[in-house]
Protein backbone atom coordinates (compact mmCIF):
# COMPACT_ATOMS: atom_id res chain seq x y z
CA UNK A 1 0.00 0.00 0.00
CA UNK A 2 1.62 3.32 -0.36
CA UNK A 3 0.25 6.75 -0.38
CA UNK A 4 -1.34 6.96 -3.87
CA UNK A 5 -3.42 4.02 -3.48
CA UNK A 6 -5.60 6.25 -1.12
CA UNK A 7 -4.06 5.60 2.31
CA UNK A 8 -0.60 5.59 3.92
CA UNK A 9 1.87 3.25 4.26
CA UNK A 10 0.72 0.71 7.19
CA UNK A 11 -2.20 1.98 7.47
CA UNK A 12 -4.82 -0.10 9.45
CA UNK A 13 -5.96 -3.06 7.96
CA UNK A 14 -9.11 -4.19 6.68
CA UNK A 15 -10.40 -7.73 5.88
CA UNK A 16 -13.57 -8.34 3.72
CA UNK A 17 -15.01 -11.95 3.47
CA UNK A 18 -17.98 -13.07 1.49
CA UNK A 19 -19.11 -14.19 -2.20
CA UNK A 20 -20.07 -12.24 -5.23
CA UNK A 21 -20.70 -9.59 -3.45
CA UNK A 22 -17.78 -8.90 -2.18
CA UNK A 23 -15.57 -9.45 -4.84
CA UNK A 24 -17.87 -6.70 -6.96
CA UNK A 25 -18.87 -9.26 -9.79
CA UNK A 26 -19.20 -7.22 -12.91
CA UNK A 27 -17.97 -4.18 -11.22
CA UNK A 28 -14.61 -2.47 -11.33
CA UNK A 29 -12.20 -2.90 -8.30
CA UNK A 30 -12.70 1.30 -7.63
CA UNK A 31 -16.78 -0.18 -7.31
CA UNK A 32 -16.69 -3.10 -5.05
CA UNK A 33 -18.57 -1.75 -1.59
CA UNK A 34 -15.26 -2.60 0.56
CA UNK A 35 -13.32 -0.83 -1.40
CA UNK A 36 -15.72 2.13 -1.31
CA UNK A 37 -16.54 1.85 2.25
CA UNK A 38 -12.58 1.78 2.99
CA UNK A 39 -12.54 5.56 0.58
CA UNK A 40 -15.52 6.80 2.82
CA UNK A 41 -13.84 6.37 5.72
CA UNK A 42 -10.54 7.81 4.75
CA UNK A 43 -13.00 11.15 3.73
CA UNK A 44 -14.13 11.31 7.57
CA UNK A 45 -10.39 11.34 8.43
CA UNK A 46 -10.02 7.57 9.29
CA UNK A 47 -6.89 6.22 8.04
CA UNK A 48 -7.55 2.49 7.08
CA UNK A 49 -6.04 0.58 3.94
CA UNK A 50 -8.04 -0.31 1.06
CA UNK A 51 -9.67 -4.23 2.21
CA UNK A 52 -7.76 -7.85 1.52
CA UNK A 53 -10.66 -9.38 -0.37
CA UNK A 54 -10.79 -12.93 0.28
CA UNK A 55 -14.16 -13.58 -2.03
CA UNK A 56 -15.49 -15.30 -5.25
CA UNK A 57 -18.48 -15.30 -6.97
CA UNK A 58 -20.59 -18.68 -6.00
CA UNK A 59 -18.98 -19.14 -2.51
CA UNK A 60 -21.08 -21.15 -0.01
CA UNK A 61 -20.20 -20.69 3.91
CA UNK A 62 -18.29 -23.91 3.14
CA UNK A 63 -16.45 -22.85 0.35
CA UNK A 64 -15.64 -19.40 1.84
CA UNK A 65 -13.99 -21.38 4.78
CA UNK A 66 -11.87 -23.39 2.35
CA UNK A 67 -11.07 -19.89 0.38
CA UNK A 68 -9.70 -18.47 3.50
CA UNK A 69 -7.68 -21.69 4.43
CA UNK A 70 -6.07 -21.31 0.63
CA UNK A 71 -5.87 -17.88 0.63
CA UNK A 72 -3.62 -18.13 4.44
CA UNK A 73 -1.38 -20.63 2.98
CA UNK A 74 -0.32 -18.78 0.28
CA UNK A 75 -0.42 -15.50 1.99
CA UNK A 76 -0.67 -15.31 5.82
CA UNK A 77 -4.00 -13.93 6.83
CA UNK A 78 -2.79 -11.46 9.79
CA UNK A 79 -5.04 -11.44 13.22
CA UNK A 80 -4.82 -7.57 13.91
CA UNK A 81 -7.24 -6.26 11.54
CA UNK A 82 -8.69 -2.60 12.27
CA UNK A 83 -12.28 -3.90 10.15
CA UNK A 84 -13.32 -7.16 8.96
CA UNK A 85 -16.88 -7.41 7.14
CA UNK A 86 -18.29 -10.66 5.99
CA UNK A 87 -21.26 -10.99 4.02
CA UNK A 88 -22.18 -14.53 2.77
CA UNK A 89 -24.83 -17.02 2.27
CA UNK A 90 -27.05 -16.35 -1.04
CA UNK A 91 -25.51 -19.29 -2.22
CA UNK A 92 -26.33 -21.49 1.08
CA UNK A 93 -29.73 -20.15 -0.23
CA UNK A 94 -29.83 -20.19 -3.93
CA UNK A 95 -28.43 -24.16 -3.78
CA UNK A 96 -31.21 -25.04 -1.55
CA UNK A 97 -28.77 -26.26 1.07
CA UNK A 98 -29.88 -26.44 5.12
CA UNK A 99 -30.79 -23.61 7.50
CA UNK A 100 -28.91 -25.49 10.02
CA UNK A 101 -26.36 -26.31 8.38
CA UNK A 102 -25.87 -22.70 7.33
CA UNK A 103 -26.23 -21.57 11.10
CA UNK A 104 -23.31 -23.87 11.95
CA UNK A 105 -21.00 -22.72 9.13
CA UNK A 106 -21.90 -18.92 9.05
CA UNK A 107 -21.06 -19.26 12.93
CA UNK A 108 -17.68 -20.78 12.63
CA UNK A 109 -17.27 -17.96 10.18
CA UNK A 110 -17.77 -15.15 12.11
CA UNK A 111 -15.63 -16.57 14.81
CA UNK A 112 -12.94 -16.27 12.47
CA UNK A 113 -13.49 -13.16 11.58
CA UNK A 114 -13.43 -12.04 14.82
CA UNK A 115 -10.34 -13.53 15.27
CA UNK A 116 -9.05 -12.02 12.06
CA UNK A 117 -10.35 -8.85 13.98
CA UNK A 118 -7.62 -9.27 17.12
CA UNK A 119 -10.87 -11.00 19.22
CA UNK A 120 -12.79 -7.89 19.57
CA UNK A 121 -16.22 -8.29 17.99
CA UNK A 122 -17.15 -4.58 18.10
CA UNK A 123 -14.56 -4.34 14.73
CA UNK A 124 -16.65 -7.13 12.66
CA UNK A 125 -19.37 -5.74 10.27
CA UNK A 126 -21.74 -8.52 8.80
CA UNK A 127 -23.57 -7.42 6.42
CA UNK A 128 -27.31 -9.14 5.42
CA UNK A 129 -28.06 -10.93 2.22
CA UNK A 130 -29.51 -8.71 -0.57
CA UNK A 131 -32.66 -10.11 -2.29
CA UNK A 132 -31.81 -11.27 -5.66
CA UNK A 133 -35.96 -12.19 -6.42
CA UNK A 134 -36.15 -8.51 -7.57
CA UNK A 135 -33.94 -8.64 -10.44
CA UNK A 136 -34.27 -9.52 -14.00
CA UNK A 137 -32.52 -12.44 -13.72
CA UNK A 138 -34.78 -14.14 -11.39
CA UNK A 139 -37.42 -13.12 -13.71
CA UNK A 140 -35.97 -14.72 -16.38
CA UNK A 141 -35.70 -17.64 -14.51
CA UNK A 142 -39.52 -17.50 -13.48
CA UNK A 143 -38.05 -17.62 -9.90
CA UNK A 144 -41.35 -16.74 -7.29
CA UNK A 145 -39.95 -13.51 -5.83
CA UNK A 146 -42.25 -14.19 -2.42
CA UNK A 147 -40.76 -17.32 -2.20
CA UNK A 148 -37.14 -15.82 -2.37
CA UNK A 149 -37.86 -13.14 -0.34
CA UNK A 150 -38.67 -15.87 2.33
CA UNK A 151 -35.87 -18.00 2.57
CA UNK A 152 -33.68 -14.52 1.87
CA UNK A 153 -35.76 -13.44 5.97
CA UNK A 154 -35.11 -16.18 6.65
CA UNK A 155 -31.30 -16.95 6.21
CA UNK A 156 -30.69 -13.48 7.03
CA UNK A 157 -32.73 -13.54 10.73
CA UNK A 158 -29.75 -16.60 11.68
CA UNK A 159 -27.31 -14.36 10.46
CA UNK A 160 -28.36 -11.53 12.34
CA UNK A 161 -28.66 -13.34 15.41
CA UNK A 162 -25.74 -15.02 15.40
CA UNK A 163 -23.98 -11.22 14.62
CA UNK A 164 -25.87 -10.08 17.91
CA UNK A 165 -24.83 -12.89 19.99
CA UNK A 166 -21.67 -12.31 19.29
CA UNK A 167 -21.25 -8.58 19.81
CA UNK A 168 -20.76 -7.84 16.02
CA UNK A 169 -22.35 -5.22 13.97
CA UNK A 170 -25.38 -5.83 11.99
CA UNK A 171 -26.02 -3.85 8.68
CA UNK A 172 -29.52 -4.60 7.14
CA UNK A 173 -28.98 -3.76 3.04
CA UNK A 174 -31.70 -6.42 2.91
CA UNK A 175 -34.84 -3.53 2.17
CA UNK A 176 -32.20 -1.27 -0.45
CA UNK A 177 -32.49 -4.46 -2.74
CA UNK A 178 -35.53 -4.92 -2.64
CA UNK A 179 -36.56 -1.29 -3.07
CA UNK A 180 -33.87 -0.07 -6.00
CA UNK A 181 -32.77 -4.06 -6.99
CA UNK A 182 -34.78 -3.91 -10.17
CA UNK A 183 -33.39 -0.87 -11.56
CA UNK A 184 -31.40 -1.18 -13.85
CA UNK A 185 -28.98 1.64 -12.71
CA UNK A 186 -28.10 -0.65 -10.01
CA UNK A 187 -27.36 -4.04 -11.68
CA UNK A 188 -24.34 -4.62 -13.66
CA UNK A 189 -25.43 -6.22 -17.11
CA UNK A 190 -25.93 -9.64 -15.67
CA UNK A 191 -29.12 -8.44 -14.55
CA UNK A 192 -28.51 -10.04 -11.35
CA UNK A 193 -25.29 -8.71 -9.66
CA UNK A 194 -25.24 -4.99 -8.14
CA UNK A 195 -23.87 -2.11 -10.15
CA UNK A 196 -21.07 0.53 -8.05
CA UNK A 197 -24.50 2.63 -7.33
CA UNK A 198 -25.98 -0.34 -5.39
CA UNK A 199 -23.15 -0.82 -3.38
CA UNK A 200 -22.90 3.26 -2.69
CA UNK A 201 -25.75 2.50 -0.93
CA UNK A 202 -25.01 -0.32 1.17
CA UNK A 203 -21.24 1.89 1.58
CA UNK A 204 -23.91 4.45 3.02
CA UNK A 205 -25.42 2.34 5.07
CA UNK A 206 -22.23 0.28 6.48
CA UNK A 207 -21.04 3.45 7.27
CA UNK A 208 -21.97 4.64 10.44
CA UNK A 209 -21.21 0.83 12.06
CA UNK A 210 -17.44 1.20 10.78
CA UNK A 211 -16.89 4.76 12.14
CA UNK A 212 -18.06 3.42 15.56
CA UNK A 213 -15.94 0.03 14.91
CA UNK A 214 -12.92 2.50 14.47
CA UNK A 215 -13.50 5.20 17.18
CA UNK A 216 -14.51 7.75 14.28
CA UNK A 217 -17.96 8.13 16.10
CA UNK A 218 -21.81 7.40 14.13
Amino acid sequence: MTAADGAPPQAPAYLALGDSYTIGEGVEPAGRWPVQLAAALRGHGIVLADPRIIATTGWTTDELEAGIAAAHAQSPVAGDHALVSLLVGVNNQYRGRPLDEFRAQFAALLQRAIGYAAGQPGRVLVLAIPDWGVTPFAVAQSRDPALVAAQIDAFNAVCREEAMRAGAHWIDIAPASRERGAEAAMLVDDGLHPSAAMYALWTALALPAARAALGGGR
